[in-house]
């Protein structure tokens, strides 16, 4: 009982991560298009802060310009204190641990590494991430095979020719 208990858990929070709906269907509102947010959407900076700590242990700043560099958000998206105040949250739902440290400097920075719960809900979400890629691609293929030409919008699904009134 208590690992389906704990496998549950996970999976809630790996959808709470990726921003997407649990068990009972609900769904975060629908922002209208002028309130459209850029990649990456809420829940996925979590993910991916998840994703870089998975390799090494980094101190917020150094997540902040891994974020940057390599494209996963735009240049000045976040706030330093937001970056520090989602790291927190996170740590607090125990997918992170963090330790100070005294850098070279000699200034004490706050350490980050991910958890055993972090690397597992890393390990769902990249699983559901596989999933979702296959539903793309499976969609991408029909478009193409469907839609692609624009005279293809006159056919039939067996290829015929419709007769288009004007």
């Amino acid at each position: 009982m208590a690992k389906s208990r704990e496998r549950l858990y996970l999976t809630m929070l790996c959808l709470t991560l990726l921003g997407m709906s649990g068990p009972g269907g609900h769904h975060r509102r629908q922002r209208s298009p002028r309130h459209h947010r850029p990649f990456p959407e809420r829940g996925w900076v979590q993910f991916l802060l998840l994703r870089l700590l998975d390799e090494e242990p980094m101190h917020g700043y150094q997540l902040m310009e891994e974020l940057e560099e390599r494209g996963y958000v735009r240049s000045g998206r976040f706030e330093t204190g937001s970056v520090y105040t989602i790291l927190k949250r996170m740590e607090g739902r125990g997918l992170l641990s963090s330790k100070k440290d005294e850098g070279e400097t000699g200034r004490v920075r706050r350490i980050y590494t991910i958890t055993t719960l972090g690397r597992e809900a890393l390990k769902r979400g990249l699983e559901s991430v596989i999933r979702r890629k296959r539903l793309m691609d499976e969609l991408a293929k029909y478009y193409e095979e469907h839609f692609r030409d624009d005279g293809d919008r006159d056919r039939t699904p067996d290829g015929e020719r419709r007769e288009v009134k004007i």
